[in-house]
Order: structure tokens, then C-alpha cells, then sequence
């Protein structure tokens, strides 16, 4: 028994979880694209993937280069050519539309 759980906590705070993470931001990112304000090609071309381990845990960071992404992220002004953009694009693709999948993903993942 103690050696599984040991094997399990390790394999939790090692590789596995760094992967979890990395398909957590796949999954928060999809929905945030579809989000995302459109007007040039630049704000979503310049999105970029990160993750750093801690003393905490493992860390992923979403963000953008483009000088002005926070201040559309925020709520700029609203002359976008797409649609289904909306501000806050980031935080919706995570917390409001990806949520379900992303619980879902955790689950599986560490289901073993």
C-alpha cells in the first residue's frame, strides 16, 4: 500500500502533472481563440504557452506579446470584426467555457 501511494504522489508531482498542465492550457486556449478579438492577425499570433515548476506546484501561463492585448483583454474598444469576440477572452475560455472540459481532463488523467 505505502509503496503505491508513494509511486502515485510521484508520479503526480513529476512528469505527469507537468503534462496535465500543458493539456490544461491547450483546452483553456482553444475556447479563448475562439474568444479572441480578430481585427489583425497579430494579438492571436503572438500568444505563447508556459510552464515553470515551483515550490508550489507546477505553473502554466497563457499570454500575448502584442503591446496592446491586455488592454483588449480588458475591455478596449470594441471595433473587433469577429463576431463572437468579447473581452476578457482569456478568463472566459477558462473559467466559463472550457471549465467542464478542463474538470473533465483532471479527472482522467489522474483517474489511475
Amino acid at each position: 500500500m505505502r509503496r503505491n501511494a508513494k509511486r502515485h504522489i510521484g508520479r503526480i508531482a513529476g512528469s505527469q502533472t507537468e503534462r496535465v498542465v500543458t493539456e490544461i492550457l491547450i483546452i483553456g486556449e482553444g475556447y479563448a481563440v475562439d474568444l479572441t478579438p480578430v481585427d489583425t492577425a497579430n494579438l492571436i499570433n503572438s500568444r505563447y504557452r508556459r510552464i515553470t515548476n515551483e515550490q508550489t506546484g507546477t505553473k502554466g501561463v497563457i499570454g500575448y506579446t502584442a503591446e496592446y492585448a491586455a488592454a483588449v483583454h480588458d475591455g478596449g474598444p470594441k471595433n473587433w470584426q469577429k463576431p463572437d469576440a468579447e473581452d476578457q477572452f482569456l478568463r472566459r475560455g477558462f473559467e466559463r467555457d472550457g471549465m467542464g472540459d478542463i474538470r473533465a481532463h483532471i479527472r482522467r488523467s489522474y483517474r489511475n
